[in-house]
């Protein structure tokens, strides 16, 4: 393997050199940047080793910098950080961490190199290279990183019970490095996070969900999933995704295993898109398919409103997981709601009226709608997957038409709740709801077109059903 590098790294990595000689010092550029360049895979993140302070280092080279860079410091960690030429380096001490058992907190003293090392989550994280000009540039590999890296490996530095007891996230980063870089884990590592899973207990819902969105952006995100509900970690950080795994037979009829449906669907819309939020509206489409699912004798096994129970899990869910309950939240729990109304439109008699309802309630989210229900295609016929398809491209043909005619995307009617209550010198009240409602229920419908003066008309006689008398008649 070779280790790439751009010129702007070289530049820093001799300036780090030069003063970690005049400190006296050893330095080192340690774990994930040097794993990524030795994979040629691209890294913004540079972690600097030092041993001795990190923070002096770092302020050293700061100095010298043109601009100066702005440097953060952490004190209580003994770290250093600031930005430049695109890349955000961290500078710390090397140290030696030991955890109890109970808590997740380490008592971190000053160590060495070695040290440092064995504190590293994975073999192919513990790499480090010189920066010292006497020994510049040579790789340091006490655990076969470089190995481990050749044959696509993730294994501890450490016995693995206890590397993962010291710090329970590193399962669930064990599984997202296997699901980034199409790696496996070692047996015995694998092992070790299935009899460890408890522990990621003491692990905050927000370093969690950090990993697990990690995973979701992964190129296929099943890998990772399907790692999860083995070693039992899905059971207790999403308990709700691992409930729609297996299948029940009654009367000689099963249902497919909507888990493995679920990733197939999620890894579909990988191919299409990296936005998270997208992602996520695939992984909870059926989330609600458990709590819904009923057997008939006549037709097997259903799961009748599911969209609308799943539309109302996925703010609890979004809360308890740590996941943003602003537009993201809505836009995910719309489009589980939606989820199952193209298909509804794939039938030749379907009315205009019916795709305006759809535009109205989509809106600008109509296009991912459709990209979520196409990956929603997961049969193993592909006749029936071509067809689909087909029926899919139609929707989205008939939706442009009455987009073009009737402009109902983002579309507020005509007549608002002031002009009503001008109109019929009124305050706020239910007749105005009541009007606002018909008008658009008439245009939706097709029965007035979505125009002012129609609207217009339509609502003074409205008002008389209602017993109202225009009093402001408008031009």
């Amino acid at each position: 393997m070779v280790f790439n590098i751009r010129k702007e790294e070289r530049k820093i990595f001799d300036l780090i050199g030069g003063v970690a000689d005049e400190m006296g010092v050893d330095a080192y550029v340690v774990g994930g940047y040097v794993r990524d360049r030795l994979l040629g895979r691209p890294s913004k993140d540079m972690d600097i080793v030092c041993v001795g302070s990190g923070i002096e280092l770092a302020q050293r080279i700061a100095a010298k910098l043109r601009p100066t860079p702005r440097i953060v410091v952490y004190k209580r960690f003994g770290t250093a950080m600031f930005k430049h030429s695109g890349l955000e380096i961290e500078f710390v001490g090397a140290r030696k961490e030991s955890y109890r058992q109970d808590s997740r907190k380490p008592v971190v003293e000053d160590g060495t190199l070695e040290d440092d090392q064995n504190r590293r989550d994975f073999t192919i994280n513990a790499l480090a290279v010189a920066l010292n000009r006497s020994q510049h540039g040579e790789i340091v590999d006490p655990f076969n990183g470089i190995y481990h890296l050749e044959q696509k490996t993730i294994k501890t530095p450490l016995e693995p019970s206890k590397t993962f007891s010291d710090d329970p996230l590193r399962m669930m980063r064990a599984i997202r490095f296997a699901t980034q870089l199409n790696f496996e884990i070692e047996k015995k590592t694998l092992e070790s996070i299935s009899k460890n899973k408890n522990r990621i207990r003491i692990v905050s819902k927000e370093r969690i969900i950090t990993e697990l969105n990690k995973i979701v952006l992964s190129p296929v995100p099943s890998i990772g999933f399907k790692l999860l509900f083995d070693t039992g970690l899905l059971q207790l950080i999403f308990p709700e995704m691992a409930r729609l795994h297996g299948v029940d037979y009654k009367d000689g009829k099963g249902h497919k295993d909507n888990f493995y449906h679920t990733l197939q669907v999620l890894d579909n819309i990988c191919k299409k898109t990296d936005d998270l939020w997208l992602r996520w509206a695939a992984i909870m489409h059926d989330i609600a398919k458990p709590p819904t699912k009923r057997f008939h004798p006549s037709h097997g096994w259903t799961f009748h409103g599911h969209e609308v129970v799943g539309a109302k899990m996925v703010p609890k869910i979004f809360r308890k997981m740590r996941l943003p309950l602003d537009h993201k939240m809505k836009f995910v729990q719309k489009l589980v709601r939606l989820h199952l109304r193209p298909i509804s439109l794939t039938k030749e008699d379907i009315t205009d009226s019916a795709m305006r309802r759809l535009l109205f309630d989509a809106g600008d989210d109509i296009d991912d709608l459709m990209i979520l229900c196409e990956a929603d295609i997961t049969s193993k016929n592909r006749k029936k997957v071509k067809r689909y398809l087909e029926n899919y491209e139609l929707v989205r043909e008939k939706l442009k038409q009455v987009e073009e005619n009737d402009k109902i995307r983002n579309w507020q009617p005509p007549i608002t709740g002031e002009i009503i209550m001008s109109t019929f010198d009124i305050q706020p009240s239910r007749e105005v709801g009541e009007i606002k409602n018909a008008i658009r229920e008439a245009i939706l419908d097709g029965e007035i077109p979505n125009q002012y003066e129609e609207a217009y008309q339509f609502m003074l006689r409205k008002g008389i059903e209602l017993g109202l008398e225009a009093k402001n008649i408008l031009n």
